[in-house]
């Protein structure tokens, strides 16, 4: 089935956030040691994803219209308003960590070459190795993440479903209209731009700064087309 791939991620998501549930009641000193090492994890492939471009200049102006364009859309302020209504469906039980937990997590799920790229093989070939692999990787990352930032983490198992879900989809008809040279192109520049979003999600859980990373999802769709264009 061209969904099992996806179905599997968002399962082993929530299946990770259940066993980070349990594990809440470790002292606060080793839920921001484990913090700060996730965030140095995460900047680190962040910047290996980011080095991937064949072409920065594409990369940097998709990011500039993709900020500008989630700006106008106040795609931040929208995700995080979904996590806010999640928390009060929730009771509003431990008060802000539901819309933190959730955003946070739906970000450094969603972005990334991993799940674009698992997506595609699910749907062209019928192969789901990638996004099992990604599934262990991000179940045993939501229960990290579910230690610190609670259990909004959980919530993010809905985004990532649907979002690799509707590519795997999209990738059953997608040989019909994208050459292969296309498509190597393509996956490099979505790559390096994800790169780069995902080394913001890092600084943002280091504490060194406080970027709207939803803001720049636009920049996904604009390199796209603009690969698609110079191509």
């Amino acid at each position: 089935m061209v969904l099992t791939g996806a179905i599997v991620n968002g399962i082993a998501v929530v299946g990770g956030g259940l066993l980070g549930r349990l594990l809440h009641r470790i002292p606060e000193r080793i839920k921001d040691s484990v913090m700060k090492v996730m965030g140095l994890a995460v900047s680190v492939l962040g910047i290996q994803m980011g080095l991937k471009s064949a072409s920065f200049l594409i990369v940097i102006i998709s990011l500039v219209l993709g900020a500008v364009l989630g700006e106008l859309l106040a795609l931040d302020d929208q995700l995080n308003r979904l996590g806010g209504w999640l928390e009060r469906r929730m009771g509003g039980a431990e008060e802000g960590s539901i819309s933190l937990g959730f955003v946070t997590a739906t970000l450094i799920f969603v972005v990334g070459a991993i799940g674009i790229l698992g997506a595609l093989d699910s749907g062209i070939r019928g192969n789901h190795d990638v996004l099992f692999t990604k599934a262990i990787m991000d179940g045993v990352m939501a229960c990290i993440l579910t230690t610190t930032l609670g259990i909004g983490v959980l919530f993010s198992a809905l985004p990532i479903l649907l979002y690799e879900g509707l590519i795997a989809l999209g990738a059953t008809q997608i040989h019909r209209f994208v050459s292969d040279e296309l498509m190597n192109r393509l996956i490099a520049e979505l790559t390096s731009t994800g790169g780069i979003m995902i080394l913001a999600i890092g600084m943002n859980l280091l504490g060194l700064a406080k970027i709207k990373v939803a803001n720049l999802l636009p920049a996904i769709v604009v390199v796209a087309v603009l690969v698609t264009i110079f191509e």
